[in-house]
């Protein structure tokens, strides 16, 4: 059993997954905003106990590892390295950047409509500011390093993405007003509408399985948040 963990910003979500059944069992998912701390734990217990999962069932712990807030990216990979340490066999450890699960539920349906299509993840950075990085339509399980993020404007983004002129684009993830009218004019990028109004570790889940099936596994210790500035 797999058990991932995502609070890098305001929302907070938990799932468990059946490695063997390649199967979602559950996931709750929540507005944490800053009580990530005290919620955490107890929503990962109620979930276990809602799908008759026992901690030691798990044998694999996932967490998003940043961008996102200072604290908040440290409170899933804190927690994992606990319940880690906590259970009989060390796990297999993995850790995925933040936008590589926003930009996964949509890597399917962009391969379909155009190979060479970039999608372009975002999310909110707090104080008018968002982070972003680009995928491949055929890269799914990508984890780009914090050289390949940016942080900025919408404006900034704006000016970003015009300079991808030559390619299609689909602009994912957390797309405000702001961002929409930033890229209007720009003919070669498609805002998606958000499907899911809040990031889900589901999709964690998913992504993290993949991982571990094509041999990327790491340990407790290994687990670090990515952050793309200084704290």
């Amino acid at each position: 059993m797999l058990l991932a963990m995502d609070t890098a910003s305001t929302t907070a979500s938990a799932a468990i997954y059946d490695l063997k059944k390649a199967q979602l069992l559950g996931e709750c998912t929540w507005e944490g905003r800053r009580r990530q701390t005290q919620n955490l734990l107890v929503m990962v217990r109620h979930l276990m106990a809602s799908v008759d999962v026992k901690p030691t069932d798990l044998t694999a712990l996932a967490v998003t590892t940043g961008p996102g807030s200072f604290t908040g990216v440290r409170i899933a990979v804190s927690a994992a390295k606990g319940i880690g340490l906590g259970l009989p066999s060390p796990p297999a450890a993995i850790g995925i950047p933040t936008l590589t699960v926003t930009a996964a539920p949509w890597h399917a349906l962009a391969s379909a409509c155009n190979a060479a299509l970039t999608l372009c993840a975002v999310m909110f950075a707090g104080r008018g500011r968002y982070h972003w990085t680009l995928f491949a339509a055929d890269e799914p399980l990508h984890r780009p390093d914090a050289n390949a993020h940016c942080t900025g404007t919408a404006a900034d983004l704006g000016a970003f993405l015009e300079r991808l002129n030559l390619h299609p684009c689909w602009l994912v993830g957390e797309v405000d007003a702001d961002l929409a009218t930033a890229v209007d004019a720009l003919a070669h990028v498609v805002v998606i509408e958000p499907v899911y109004g809040l990031r889900r570790a589901g999709v964690l889940a998913h992504v993290a399985a993949r991982l571990l099936e094509a041999g990327v596994v790491e340990s407790l210790s290994s687990l670090q948040p990515l952050y793309l500035r200084e704290p």
